[in-house]
């Protein structure tokens, strides 16, 4: 019996290999009934079947001298956004799991995570028109001066960037979340959408500062799910080396979410 056609997610991949836990991770929303949409900046190797490949150009013009001099995490904050609004599909980080399928009924899909109560956007969706999308999408394609939220050592910090560089650049050099989880929380908390955040164990059931327990073979990851949780971020963004370049130690649930999918580790290792 095959899984009901569900929501579709995407997500974006600058780079041309996928990590075996990228691999795994989109997989997981594949197998869960979701169609899953990778939107690349180039031709990626390995991407799992099951899984849709598109150019990122369909969403949005790509400035890859941008890209290099912040990072991929600043494209991506202006993409997903971009993305929702033209596809209507669920943004999801390459390094999020789908644990359960996202409900058909849900509108507003982000949440909190880690211990400082910030929303993060790994996980999101919110309608395609509405205050909230409107204003992130001013944000990025009308860059301030300043961030409306930015504290006096912030403002200093962006006061001491080159003026020749881009904004983008002088923005994310003074404070490198400022196209993301900032920007969200931010905006979220003028629009009155901050009160219609999913509690952190939806998306968000182990706190960012706990990520070895993914690792451990003696970790009882699951012990941080309820009976709500969707998705389980893995946060490669904070993984130690040692995990990116070595296969994962049997029994821990980065090993059993490669034996859930069918995913190789050894094949997809950091080079």
């Amino acid at each position: 019996m095959t899984n009901p056609t569900r929501r579709p997610v995407a997500s974006l991949w600058i780079g041309p290999r996928l990590h075996y836990i990228n691999q795994f991770c989109l997989l997981s929303h594949v197998q869960q009934g979701h169609p899953t949409t990778l939107y690349c900046t180039e031709a990626v190797e390995n991407v799992p079947e099951g899984v849709i490949v598109r150019p990122a150009t369909e969403i949005m013009d790509i400035d890859m001298e941008i890209v290099r001099q912040t990072s991929e995490s600043f494209l991506s904050n202006v993409f997903r956004y971009k993305m929702i609004q033209k596809t209507n599909a669920i943004w999801i980080d390459c390094d999020a799991f789908c644990h359960k399928p996202f409900p058909d009924e849900m509108e507003h899909i982000y949440a909190g995570h880690g211990f400082r109560g910030a929303l993060n956007c790994g996980v999101v969706y919110i309608p395609q028109q509405g205050a909230l999308i409107d204003a992130l999408l001013d944000y990025y394609d009308n860059l301030p001066d300043a961030p409306a939220w930015f504290n006096k050592q912030q403002r200093k910090r962006l006061d001491k960037q080159d003026s020749a560089l881009p904004q983008a650049v002088r923005i994310y050099n003074a404070e490198r979340t400022s196209f993301g989880p900032q920007a969200f929380t931010w905006f979220a908390q003028q629009t009155g959408d901050y009160e219609r955040a999913l509690s952190h164990d939806v998306l968000y059931p182990v706190p960012f500062q706990l990520n070895d327990v993914f690792f451990d073979p003696y970790g009882r990851v699951e012990g941080h799910f309820t009976d709500q949780t969707l998705s389980v971020h893995l946060y490669t963004n904070g993984t130690k080396p040692w995990w990116r370049k070595n296969v994962p130690l049997a029994n821990s649930y980065a090993a059993r979410m490669c034996e859930q999918t069918g995913v190789d580790p050894a094949k997809a290792l950091e080079q």
